[in-house]
Order: C-alpha cells, then structure tokens, then sequence
C-alpha cells in the first residue's frame, strides 16, 4: 500500500480551490470533486447571478447543485494520507512575475496569501499559519497580498508610517510625528481614514441619488418626445382636413405648413435625445464613479486608500439642469387654430396673417433649461415683424410706414367704428398676437411713450382702468419719459433705473412667463424682467399722450 501511495500524483486528490487534500469531498453532477465547504464558498460568490459553474470545466448548474458527502473517497483519501500521501503545490501556486511572492519561502517561493501591515512581509498560507496561532500575531492587520509594502516604512526613520499629518497631507511614523512634522496636525492614519471613509460614503450617496434624479429626468424627457410625436401628428391631421376645404387656393401653404411642421418635431426630438443621451452618459459616467469609490472603499492599506482618494473623491459638475420643467404637452394646438383662421379668411389671411401662422409653427418649444440671449445678435434671432392694428387705434393716433409706426395728432382721424377700438386712452395694439420667444424693439420721440403688451380681450370702452396698460391684471407697460423709466402692472408701480435710449428692446417668452425690457444703444441694458405666467396669447401695445409724440415698431436687422 506505501509504495502505490508514493507512485500516485498528490494533485488527483487535491481541491482545485484551496490546494489541499480533499477534506469532505463532494462530486459535482460534472465529475469534478472539491472540499464541501470550498465549492459552496466559492458558489456563495455566484448567488447573484443565480448561475453555479464548476471552477475547472466551467460547466454552469441552475439551481444550485445540493452537494453530499463523497465517502467512497473520502475514505480512500484517509487511507492515502495515512502512505505518505501529500498535496503538493501546483505550478499555478507558485509566484509567477507579476504576483507577491511569500517573503519565507526558500528556492522557488510560492504565492502570497496575505501580507502584514505590522510585520511588513507577504506569506503563503503555510507560512501564514503563525499569524493564526500565535496571540500577539493575531492582532497584526492583514491584508491582500501587496507588492508596495515598502511604500509604508519611513525612508528616513526605517519606521511603519501609522500617523498622518493633515497639514502635510502625508503618511509618517512616529517619529516624523516628534521631529520635522512637530506641532503639525496629526492623527492615526486609522483615524484618518475613519473620517475619509465617511466622506466617501457621503460622496457615494451623493451619486446615487444624482443617478436617481437623472434617471427621473430621462424618463421625463422620454414622455416629452413620445408627447411631440403624437401632437405633432394630431396637428398634421387636423391641418390637413381644413386644407383639404380650400386646396386650389392654400395648396402651396399646406405643404409649407407640413414641413415646418415636420421639421419642427425632428428638431425638437433631436434635442430632447441630444440631452437625453447626454444624462445617460452622465449615468453611465458616475456609476463607474461609484465603482471606483466602492473599490476604493475596501482597500485595506491606509497609505493606498489616502494617496488614491483625492483624486476619486472630486465629482464633476453635472452637465446639465436636473431641473426640467415640463409644461401641458399641446405643442402644435396653436398651429391648428392659426390655420383656422386662415380658413375662414382665404385671401386676406394669405396676405396679412400668413407669417403669424409660420412663426406659430416654429414657436413650438419643449421647456428645456434655455437661457435668455445676451447679445442684440443673439435676441435677432426671436425677432418679428410686428404691425399696428388700426381697428384698435384711438382716433388722436395716426399710423404710418406700414402701420408700424404711430404719431400722436391735434384731430381725430377718419377710422371706421369698430369694436376693438380703445375709445378713450390713446392706445393700439399690435395685428400680430404673440407666442414662444418673441423681440422687437420700439424707437420713440417726444414726450414720452408707454410700451407694453395686453392679452386680447383687455377692455377698450371708457377711462376705466381695466382698459389703460399696466392697470389691470392684463397687460404690462414700460413707461419712458425724458430720464426716467417705470413699470406698471395691476396697478402696481415700480421704479426702474438704467440709461435712457430713445430705443426700448422687449423680449418675450410667453411658454417660460419671462418679459425683459431693455435699454438700446450701443449696448444692452436690462431695465425690468418679470417672471410670471402668461395664460393667453399676447399682443404688442403703445400708448402716446403728447402732441407730435411718435412710436415705432422698428425693423430689426
């Protein structure tokens, strides 16, 4: 029986997975046999996935494997062991060029297991054994096998670097601690890392609820391309019957309508997808942040853990707003009503109404985080032809230059009666309604101009507040005179400074509820925002009392 113990090979009988002799050896349904406790450890590790594989065939079971008690060999390894049988270590165990090599091990060293931050040296798990039997050893701080060891000795005092000095911002000894670091802020470097492991567990939080929110966000902004998707189509379909009803006279109209239409809705979902794919990258980005910071968070060697965490624990700024406001989704209802009213005035709305229909189209917007324009360059790009109305002009005014501009006069002018008409205050509005982003500018002389905006149906009979600008709950008003500018609303009124220009510039973003007034020159000059919401369409007014005192709705270029 000796001499077949020594002839067999000691690795038939040894467990792949801790190299040892098989110790309750159970057989997987593939063949292969390990010690009970070492093939369920290793399998605890595949718990997640729901998938067990045999280490060495890497064949998978699904569900776990209930392992027994091989005893035919177990026996037959008892009796082996009691010939002299030993497991020998297999080439995979010993120390190859990029591993830690036990620093006991004599000739050809094996693998690592452990190394000790306290003694300063890896061992293989036998010459680990003392560190597990000995009661002074077992307190020393083990870790994975490391090859920067040295790294914590103190190359001037051949000490372990266990303090750290937060003045410096470095690991040293003891001895560091007494000389050139004395009087400096020092702790333990497990102290040290105690509170840097809280800071990195908030830094965790921080972005995972970051991934929270912008998953809300790109969730939200999928609903908003599916909700420009269906209005879209809904505002097609409805444009289409009504320019079915007048083909021979609106058939190059309907197709130029169809296309911006189209247009508009590629453009817009384009750029809900651009910052959707954007937070998805954002994601993906911080979640291998979290990665690197949960890795880094079980790092044992103090010394690793402080010289990789500042340059882990800084967050990049997000690239975007988690702050999207997403607004009742009718994009394209405005488009349907404008081509409406085009139906029911065929020609004259060809003539005088067709660019507020195109512009209405274009104003389709989604309500992403959109910054006001800085410059006069990047306001032309809102800008409107805006003309007067003359059924709402008082008959003290008189409009000229294409009913854009408008002059206070001694006499009344010869307009028809119309229920429009302010009858009273020396008012008109504007024949184009406003909506989405809007800018016009408004160039004046005389005495003094008020510049404002009003819903439709503001009133228009009498002296009654509720139908002079600024005094009522349905307009707003600039009023401009020599040096002075004030605003007015509801009969609410506020002083406004700034530098006086014969030219106001009147920025409107009726979706957000923002209306800017400016002071133009050679520069831009805020007078007065309001941030407010704007429930109905609006319309451009001007209100002028002095003779000769003219306004004009200029032509931006």
């Amino acid at each position: 029986m000796a001499q077949q113990g020594a002839q067999l090979d000691p690795l038939k009988f040894s467990c792949s997975i801790c190299l040892d002799l098989l110790k309750d050896p159970g057989t997987l349904p593939c063949g292969h046999s390990y010690c009970i406790n070492c093939i369920q450890s290793f399998w605890d590790g595949e718990d997640e996935k729901g998938i067990y594989s045999c280490p060495q065939c890497r064949q998978s079971f699904t569900p776990r494997p209930v392992l027994r008690k091989n005893t035919m060999l177990a026996d037959l390894v008892e009796q082996l062991k009691k010939t002299g049988l030993q497991a020998a270590p297999a080439d995979h165990c010993y120390a190859g060029a990029e591993d830690v090599a036990c620093d006991v091990c004599t000739g050809r060293k094996l693998k690592a297991f452990k190394s000790c931050l306290q003694c300063v040296a890896s061992y293989c798990e036998k010459h680990l054994q003392p560190h597990r039997d000995s009661a002074p050893l077992q307190k020393h701080k083990l870790v994975e096998p490391s090859k920067k060891l040295q790294e914590n000795i103190c190359s001037r005092h051949d000490e372990v670097m266990k303090m750290f000095c937060r003045t410096d911002q470095q690991c040293i000894c003891y001895l560091c601690s007494v000389e050139e670091h004395k009087g400096h802020d020092t702790v333990s470097a497990a102290a040290e890392r105690t509170e840097r492991q809280r800071e990195l567990e908030g830094s965790r939080q921080n972005i995972q609820q970051r991934i929270q929110d912008t998953e809300k966000d790109v969730k939200l902004l999928q609903q908003e391309v599916e909700a420009i998707s269906r209005s879209a189509d809904k505002a097609v379909e409805h444009s289409e019957k009504i320019f079915t009803e007048l083909i021979r006279l609106m058939e190059k109209r309907r197709s130029d309508v169809k296309q911006q239409l189209r247009w508009q809705q590629e453009t817009q979902v384009s750029r809900v997808k651009e910052l959707q794919e954007k937070l998805e990258q954002e994601i993906t980005e911080l979640k291998r942040k979290d990665a690197e910071l949960k890795q880094l968070s079980h790092t044992e060697d103090h010394k690793q853990f402080l010289h990789n965490y500042p340059s882990l624990s800084a967050l990049s700024e997000a690239t975007h707003s988690s702050s999207i406001n997403i607004r009742p989704r009718r994009y394209f209802e405005d488009v349907t009503a404008a081509v409406s009213g085009v139906r029911d005035k065929v020609q004259d709305a060809l003539r005088d109404t067709w660019t507020n229909v195109s512009l209405t189209v274009t104003e389709v917007d989604v309500l992403l985080p959109q910054p006001e324009p800085k410059t006069r360059a990047e306001f032309f790009r809102y800008s409107r032809h805006i003309t007067l109305d003359p059924n709402t002009a008082h008959t003290l005014l008189l409009l000229s230059e294409g009913n854009r501009k408008v002059t206070v006069m001694r006499h009344q002018q010869f307009y028809s009666h119309h229920p429009d008409r302010f009858t009273d205050w020396q008012q008109v509005l504007s024949r184009e309604s406003l909506t989405g982003r809007c800018y016009w500018e408004v160039e004046w002389r005389g005495g003094g101009v008020y510049v404002a905006v009003a819903y439709k149906h503001i009133s228009r009979a009498g002296w009654d507040d509720e139908c002079r600008f600024g005094y009522n709950d349905k307009s707003w008003m600039l009023y401009c005179y020599n040096n002075s500018y004030n605003f007015y609303h509801n009969k609410v009124h506020t002083p406004v400074s700034g530098p006086r220009s014969s030219r106001v510039g009147v920025y409107l973003d009726h979706s957000a509820g923002i209306l800017s007034f400016y002071s133009v020159s050679e520069t831009m000059t805020l007078l007065h925002r309001v941030q407010t919401t704007f429930t109905q369409r609006l319309y451009a007014g001007l209100c002028l009392y002095s003779h000769d005192c003219t306004a004009e709705l200029c032509q931006v270029k």
